[in-house]
């Protein structure tokens, strides 16, 4: 058994107006990995890449300690993506009888548990469900497989702020296992707070900012000011007239003097300003 469920080398994927540039990035055992950033940042390219659906330029993936794409990596992953994998004329009712046989693993009690909890009506086909039950059947059917590795894109898009900690409850319990690992893409950085180990920012194909969630946060700051902007130090700016907000390193809040104005920096407000200039930074 290998110390991690995932693991991405030197990634590139070139295309005419967008590119993935040298990609590196471990999900461990025993660790949620928040990957967050702008949108067209890059986030869905890269777990495509990692699910073997798309075929990088250069760089090397494994995934449950095989190659991506291979039938015994997947088979140990559950992946919820923005849309339910199932057909739209199936009923949900169907899917553990349709799936089953293709997933040695699969928990049909556990699916049935899931789907009463999250509200998800059986009797409805796929295509007549709304995005949020779209997203709550995903999961349902990810965790049924009895996977090591659950990767999540975007799940909490289209759900109301009671079904977001439901999920999030769902996270916490799958990863009482140590041997479990979790990758979390999402745009509602709140969803991490509570739940990501570690924080992986993207910000134009690249990665701007990675480390442990808690140090990504304690090591940035963000200045406000007008009239000139300043250089130095800065890495990331954003402007409004003569007003300009940077951040910052938080060791270079002495560097503004007391006329400065500092507040502590959300993760927030770190993919805004990296979205904005970058440079890459490691927490």
């Amino acid at each position: 058994m290998t110390d991690h469920m995932a693991r991405i080398e030197d990634l590139r994927i070139r295309r005419r107006d967008f590119e993935i540039d040298g990609v590196s990035l471990d999900i461990a055992r025993g660790t949620v990995v928040g990957l967050v950033g702008p949108n067209g940042a890059g986030k869905t390219t890269i777990i495509r890449a990692l699910l073997g659906l798309i075929v990088p330029d250069s760089g090397r993936i494994e995934l449950a300690g095989h190659l991506a794409g291979s039938t015994e990596g997947l088979a140990r992953t559950g992946i919820v993506l923005d849309q339910p994998t199932a057909a739209p004329e199936w009923t949900v009712g169907s899917i553990g009888r349709r799936l089953s046989p293709f997933y040695p693993g699969w928990d049909q009690g556990r699916f049935d548990a899931l789907l009463a909890r999250l509200s998800v009506p059986t009797k409805r086909t796929v295509g007549e469900l709304s995005r949020g039950q779209g997203v709550k059947l995903s999961l349902a059917t990810a965790l049924a497989q009895s996977p090591e590795l659950l990767i999540l894109d975007e799940p909490s898009s289209g759900l109301d702020p009671a079904a977001r900690r439901e999920i999030g409850d769902i996270i916490r319990e799958f990863m009482v296992d140590p041997d479990h690992a979790v990758l979390f893409s999402t745009h509602i950085t709140s969803d991490l707070t509570d739940l990501a180990d570690e924080l992986v920012v993207v910000v134009r194909g690249r990665i701007a900012v990675r480390g442990a969630l808690t140090d990504v946060v304690d090591d940035f700051a963000v200045v406000r000011g007008d009239g000139p902007p300043p250089t130095g130090g800065v890495l990331g700016l954003q402007r409004r007239g003569d007003r300009w907000t940077a951040l910052i390193r938080i060791e270079e809040t002495a560097s503004f003097g007391r006329e400065a104005v500092i507040d502590a920096a959300s993760v927030d407000d770190i993919i805004i300003h990296l979205g904005a200039e970058h440079e890459e930074v490691h927490a």
